[in-house]
């Protein structure tokens, strides 16, 4: 497979699509997704609001980029080697560094469910997809007898993705919550070998 990038008219199509995501990904974060007019997002860019048309179908396909960039963001930024349970506490507090993406993905979230929702694919993939990461974690941990057996990996890995929402969410109304503190304090005690 060729790994050199593609050139003329799609290479910047691609470059202005990326630059598009990333301004919107900043925006929202500091204003908030109701807070977002898109004509500031295109202003940031360099291009009129009509452009963002021409690369996303409406403010929802716009969110749901957004929202998956915000993702890459916090992928790219982990270490490699930690395990992803490890990781969760620190997601938290980066999320707390950032209210308006955290708004966004609560909100989001919570109104995508119907499949003609614009983000429902989405937000099916992302979680189908921490489950599994979670449960592998978990079922080495439960070979290594440092976590209980009594429940499966794929129980357990919803159980603590459920309470990272939770949270989250409570955190929205009370920003004296301490998201990374209460899920490590819920891991210890969730997971703790019986």
């Amino acid at each position: 497979m060729p790994t050199s990038k593609a050139r003329g008219p799609y290479a910047k199509g691609t470059e202005r699509r990326e630059q598009i995501i990333k301004t919107a990904t900043d925006v929202f974060a500091t204003e908030g997704f109701e807070g977002t007019a898109l004509k500031h997002v295109a202003e940031l860019v360099g291009v009129k609001e009509a452009t963002l048309f021409h690369y996303f179908s409406g403010k929802q396909e716009l969110l749901t980029a957004v929202l998956a960039e915000r993702d890459r963001r916090g992928v790219d930024s982990a270490p490699g080697d930690v395990p992803r349970m490890d990781l969760m506490p620190g997601v938290a507090d980066q999320n707390r560094d950032q209210p308006g993406l955290t708004t966004l993905y609560a909100v989001a979230s919570a109104t995508a469910n119907s499949p003609d929702h614009a983000s429902h694919a989405y937000f099916r993939d992302r979680y189908a997809w921490l489950v599994a990461e979670l449960s592998a974690d978990i079922a080495e941990r439960q070979q290594a007898g440092s976590v209980r057996t009594d429940l499966p990996p794929a129980e357990l890995a919803r159980l603590v993705i459920a309470t990272f929402d939770g949270i989250q969410l409570q955190w929205l109304y009370d920003k004296s919550v301490d998201m990374g503190q209460a899920l490590r304090g819920l891991i210890e005690v969730l997971l703790a070998p019986r």
